[in-house]
Order: structure tokens, then sequence, then C-alpha cells
């Protein structure tokens, strides 16, 4: 089957179309996709949707803290790993509405999904040329199960800005290899096959350092977006060395050195490497059966990951997914080599299509597939490979929300049969499997449409009840503040989200089940809430730890007075 895919046809009579030439039909109906994804998601937002938790109001404080000019954290609370990017986009945005907000959190990481969407269809119509396949992946990308909105919108730390650093870096990578400065024509002195960018060394330049500026910053958010930084960068290598011994060498190393600066002041300042507390957290420490990694890593975790389940489990029905994700990796792969080894190394042998500007010779285009597909399967090798998989798969499994960047890539062969069928062999005959393989080809994108789409209705449903729960709390924190209370111990996932929420007006120390000092991501909150004469107690209602404080409440009659409000339960000592 992968030899027999037909790629799109191309010529002088066939030339691939210019993205951007003509709106047309499916340019209307791309941006409607568009507008319909970014529009569904800021509908999440106004419902206080997807839930929010202590993890992300920890983000929030980190804003706050820099809104206030009050500090400037390198890595998120309590930990040694993951940049901060989020809180520096969120901290204007709380300076301009005066104070700290869910909503104002998380408007930075709508944009970037605003910014994906656009990137990923730049990506898909340079690597295609189809304007209908970018609009098959734009109405993917614009559909979100509960872990897709969850990775794309909470403000926890990384998720939200890989895909968008990626998916700028492959078509940073596009246009470098495309317009790399090539041997001049004797009549014009143009670069020979090249389009007009290569002759403005300013812009290349610029667009080198933005690569390596994309790629340092993202070492410092999040390390689990670099096996795309490698793949592409492999590329520019193939393509682009000689060019990498000069200036634009020299100008992409020392962006990324600035990209990365925060990490590699830290770790000169302090003598710490962030990589050992990444390895930790992925569970490196902690032994987990390699039957549970298989499960989480190959079958739940990518159909969980990618957007095909409900909001924290997956019906057996809809794994079918990761049954056939290992065939389109093999299939793309496959089909990217062949493109690849016969395309001509020379862009000037490509013929006009390829010198057109604008256009995307077929050698780069299939390279830069070939490299989205690697790093899908490193990705996915990666997370199968860590204790995470089989520990925590359900909520590990936003560690392979970049396989999203992949989508062009595994999809293209899928829709070029689905359009084309197979191509007949050179003895004129018809490949073998021709008649079936279109349908199965159809069912198959249909398939996926439908699933994500199911998907992300279940998660709609949810908005109501998270709506109430956010409503609860909002309530909780008003009830404080008429109480006066101003410290108060309660566990992990109530304490800094109360903290956040009340804007610092209530400061929380976490105690765990038995009360005694939990896990505090700013010890400042413990120091002031220790300092307290009588912090009050807030635990969730019919929580392990209401249930001890209510035994403690009978053994010690009159030592708390409880107040009772929907949800929650706050224990005031006399």
């Amino acid at each position: 089957m992968t030899a027999g895919v037909r790629e799109q046809p191309r010529g002088a009579d066939h030339p691939r179309p210019r993205p951007g030439v003509r709106l047309g039909l499916v340019g209307w109906l791309t941006g409607l996709a568009v507008l319909a994804g970014i529009g569904y998601r800021f509908w999440l937002l106004a419902h206080a949707a997807p839930p929010t938790n202590s993890d992300e109001a920890t983000m929030g404080l980190a804003a706050l803290h820099i809104a206030r000019g009050e500090g400037f954290p390198i890595w998120f609370y309590g930990q040694q790993y993951m940049g901060t990017l989020e809180a520096y986009l969120a901290a204007p945005v709380f300076a301009l509405a005066g104070g700290p907000s869910l909503l104002g959190l998380r408007l930075p990481t709508l944009a970037l999904y605003a910014l994906f969407l656009l990137l990923a269809w730049r990506l898909t119509l340079r690597l295609t040329g189809d304007r209908w396949f970018g609009l098959l992946v734009v109405a993917l990308l614009a559909l979100g199960s509960d872990r897709i909105v969850k990775n794309q919108l909470i403000a926890g730390g990384g998720y939200p800005e890989m895909n968008v650093a990626a998916a700028a870096l492959a078509l940073l990578t596009v246009g470098l290899a495309t317009d790399r400065p090539g041997p001049r024509t004797p009549d014009t002195g143009q670069p020979d096959g090249r389009s007009a960018d290569a002759g403005r060394p300013g812009w290349r330049l610029a667009r080198w350092a933005a690569w390596g500026f994309l790629a340092g910053l993202m070492l410092w958010v999040d390390p689990l977006v670099l096996p795309y930084v490698a793949a592409t960068g492999v590329v520019l290598v193939g393509f682009c060395r000689r060019e990498l011994w000069g200036a634009a060498g020299a100008l992409l190393g020392a962006a990324a050195v600035l990209g990365a600066a925060p990490l590699l002041l830290h770790s000169l300042l302090t003598g710490r490497n962030p990589l050992h507390a990444v390895l930790a957290a992925s569970g490196a420490n902690v032994s987990a059966a390699w039957l549970d990694r298989l499960h989480g890593g190959l079958l739940l975790g990518p159909s969980l990951g990618m957007g095909f389940c409900a909001p924290s489990q997956c019906a057996t029905w809809q794994l079918w997914w990761a049954l056939v994700l290992p065939l389109l990796l093999v299939i793309a792969a496959a089909t990217a080599w062949r493109a690849l080894r016969r395309s001509p190394a020379s862009p000037a042998a490509a013929g006009p299509v390829s010198a057109a500007p604008g256009s995307v010779s077929p050698r780069v285009s299939a390279a830069v597939r070939l490299a989205l597909v690697l790093a899908a399967v490193a990705t996915l090798g990666a997370y199968t490979l860590s204790s995470a998989a089989g520990l925590t798969p359900v909520e590990s499994s936003r560690y392979l929300s970049c396989l999203l960047i992949s989508l062009p890539a595994l999809l293209w062969p899928v829709w070029t049969v689905a359009r084309h069928g197979l191509r007949p062999a050179a003895t004129g005959r018809r490949a073998v499997g021709s008649t079936l393989a279109r349908p199965v080809a159809v069912v198959l994108l249909a398939a996926t449409l439908g699933t994500a789409a199911h998907a992300t209705w279940r998660a709609a449903e949810t908005v109501a009840a998270t709506r109430a729960a956010e409503a609860r709390h909002t309530e909780l924190v008003a009830t404080l503040r008429q109480l006066g209370v101003r410290h108060v111990r309660a566990g992990y996932w109530t304490c800094n989200r109360l903290t956040f929420a009340s804007a610092e007006e209530v400061v929380c120390a976490v105690v765990d089940d038995n009360l005694h000092p939990g896990f505090d991501r700013y010890p400042a909150y413990r120091r002031e809430v220790d300092g307290s004469a009588a912090p009050a107690w807030v635990a969730p209602a019919g929580s392990p730890l209401a249930a001890v404080l209510d035994e403690r409440q009978r053994g010690t009659p009159g030592s708390l007075d409880l107040v009772t409000i929907e949800g929650w339960r706050i224990y005031l000592p006399r």
C-alpha cells in the first residue's frame, strides 16, 4: 500500500496551488472552521471550563507576583523544571485588568491556540498544497475533547505553548530549506530555483534567529517538545549545512542561548540539572509493570491524548485510533521516504513549479513530513518507556499532546488515497487492493472526524457541572471574606486555588488527610499561616479531610465552630 499512494500531480500543467492566492469556497469553510474552534474554546472559558485546579492557580499566583513586581520566577513554584512563560504572558493581563482572574489567566492560552490553528493550516498548505486537506486538518484541530481543551487552555505549564512553537519551527524549517541561497543564473543573477526571499539576507537571518530562539525557549518551558525540535533541526542540517557554518549558524546559536537563558542561568548559579527533575516527574524513580506501560502508552494514551475519548475515560470502541496509529505512522514514514528518495536533489532540476515564488520543493516537503512522523514516533516511544504511562495513564496522556503537530503528515497518505486511489503499477495493471483502498481511506477519515466530534460533544456536556462547581468555589471565597478569615489550612487541591481566587486575601497552607503539613509550592504561605494565632480549616464536603476534622470536633466539643455551604465545610477555631 505504501508504494502505491498517489502523490498530488505536479508539473507545468498541474501547478501546486499557492496559499493565500484565492479565497473561494474552501477558503470560506476554512475560515469558519477556525472561528468555530476559537469560538468553542471561548465559550468554554466563559463558563469556567475546563475545570481549574491548584496547579493552574500556582501559575496564576506566579503571574500575580510578576504583575506586582514582587518576584520573577524561573520555574513553576515548588519544582526545578517547567518554565513560567504562561505566567509572564498573563501578568500584563492582570495588570491591565486590575487584578487576577481565571479568565485573565487563560486569555493568553486561547490566543496561543488560535495561533497554533493558523500555523498548522499554513504548514499543511506548504507541505501538501491541497486546500481541502488543509480544511480537514483545521476541522480536526477545531474539535476539542476533554483532554485536548485541558492541554490547550489550562495554564498549568508548558502544554498550551508547545504545539505553537513546534508548528512554527516546522514552518520555519520549510521556508529555510526551500528558500536557501543557491547557484545564480547567468541572465538574472538571482538564486536559481529559489523564491524571492532567498535574495533578502536580512529576512532570512531573522528566520534563523527565530528558529533558534524558539528552540531554546522550549528547552526552558518544557522538554516534551524536544523530539520536534531535533527532527526539524536535522532537516535544516541536511538542507542548509553549508549555511550553518557561517553567520546563520552563529545567529541561530546565539538566539537559542537567549531563549534558554533562564534555564542556563539557573543551572549555572545553583549547579542543578533540570533534566534530573524532569526524569523524576516522569516516574523514573518509580517502577511500573511493562504490561501497564504498554497498555497506557500504546493503547490508552494515543486515544486520550489525541482527542478521541470522553472525559477521563475511553470506551472500548474509542480505542480504535490506537490500533490504527502504528499503521498510519508506518505508511506516512514510508511514503515520505519514498518521495524524498525520488525527488531531485537539485532544486533547479525540479522544474519551473519548484522555482515558483512561495512553492515548496517535493524534496523539502517529503523531508519535513518524515521529520514530523519520526518526532511522533519518538514522543510515543518515550512516553511508553516512562513509568507514568503505567502508573497514571489517564492524566499523563497529556504528555502526548505534541502528536497533534504530526496530523498533516499522518493523514496525508490517507487523504491522497481517498481522493485518487492507488497509483497503477509501472506495468499498467491496477495496483493490488486499489478497488478497496479508496473506500477504506474515506471511512478512516470519516471515522476520525466522527470520533473526535463525539468526544467534543461529551466534553461540552460537562460544562454545566463545571460552572456549578466554580460557582460553589466563588461562594466559598465570599464566605471566608465575610467571616474575616485570613489564614486557613486545607488540602493540596484546595490551597493555592483558594489563595489565587482571593488574590491572596486568604492565604492557605497545605495539610494531608491526617492534618500533617503537606506540600506547599510557595513556602511563604506556610510561614504566614504558621504565624497566625488561629487559622481556620477548609475541606470539601465528604472528603477524607472533612471526616478527620468532624471526628476531631466530636472528640473535643466546642473546639471548632462549623460553617457549611454547598460543597464545602469551614472549621473556625474558638
